[in-house]
């Protein structure tokens, strides 16, 4: 049967209107969150996502703490008929990874009129998170249909090969002492080393935190209250005390060691932790290294080989 011309001709419109997506997922570098983006969005420069050419329609990925999606879930089930505290009430939405909750509101972005939305999903060990916003210009491409088949097909992947991580960091890593879980807990930002997994808690086993810091003393001899005071910033450490602090040198380069003893976790396990700062350059690197007190002997050559394997990326 032949379609009347006016019925073809909207059909070819509303094709036309409605984005087409990619046949797998597209996860952004060093996350284990990702999903099927609409044609005209690509992998964003300056935020783990992804947007349009002329920036104007963003869709920002992200991992959260597992509790997360626990606690919206949780809210739901408790009282199906509350709402966010903006007024806005989540809808359960079935994605690729399994069920998931999303809101949908007005806003503005400077005098931009925009439509934001946001969902969250449980990966397991951590939850996903997605945020996305359209301007009002864009609302007929990027639909609220076309943003929930977006929401439909995000997923997440256990593990992120260790390659793809490490070539995040602002520096290399030649040496991992055998550590079983590499993780970036920012990509680009910070690298967790960890015998342990996230599911049952990384403070019973020794692990490594390795990042930089976008600070460095003045002057030489300002280099041991630095140090100190970075080392009383640690998460994690309850009854701390420093056991030694004192000037080294790592790669022929200025550097402190710093030692704390303290309890660590939610079993309260008592820990040796080792803070290294290496000084030269706009940045500092910083290594800790944390461990059972009865496992520090045989920890520390491992975080002393990985400290020695970091290496500036050229």
């Amino acid at each position: 049967m032949k379609l009347p011309r006016t019925i073809t001709a909207a059909i070819l419109l509303a094709a036309a209107f409605r984005p087409t997506f990619a046949a797998d997922a597209v996860f952004p570098p060093g996350l284990r969150v990702g999903l099927a983006p609409p044609a005209g969005l690509a992998l964003a420069k300056s935020f783990p996502g992804f947007e349009t050419m002329d920036q104007s329609v963003k869709v920002l990925l992200a991992e959260l703490p597992p509790q997360a999606y626990a606690e919206v879930a949780n809210a739901i089930k408790a009282n199906p008929a509350t709402a966010t505290p903006t007024g806005v009430k989540p809808e359960a939405i079935e994605t690729a990874a399994g069920p998931g909750y999303y809101t949908t509101e007005s806003a503005k972005d400077g005098a931009t009129t925009v439509r934001r939305y946001s969902m969250i999903l449980s990966g397991g060990a951590f939850a996903g998170y997605v945020a996305v916003q359209v301007p009002e210009a864009a609302s007929k491409i990027y639909s609220e249909e076309a943003v929930r088949q977006m929401f439909a097909s995000t997923t997440v992947r256990k593990q992120v090969p260790v390659e793809e991580q490490l070539s995040l960091m602002p520096f290399k890593l030649t040496e991992l002492s055998s550590f079983k879980n590499v993780r970036t807990l920012a990509p680009g930002g910070a690298l967790l080393l960890a015998d342990a997994d996230e599911m049952t808690g990384i403070e019973p086993a020794p692990f490594m935190l390795i990042a930089t810091i976008g600070a460095t003393p003045q002057e030489p001899e300002d280099r041991g209250r630095f140090a100190q005071q970075a080392a009383t910033t640690i998460p994690g450490l309850r009854e701390a005390h420093i056991t030694m602090s004192e000037p080294i040198r790592i790669d022929g380069q200025p550097a402190y060691e710093t030692r704390i003893d303290a309890t660590s976790g939610k079993d309260n396990t008592e820990v040796t932790v080792v803070q290294w700062l290496r000084f030269g350059g706009p940045n500092t690197l910083r290594v800790i290294g944390s461990a059972p007190r009865t496992e520090w002997s045989s920890a520390f050559p491992r975080f002393r080989a990985v400290r020695d394997g970091i290496q500036p990326r050229g």
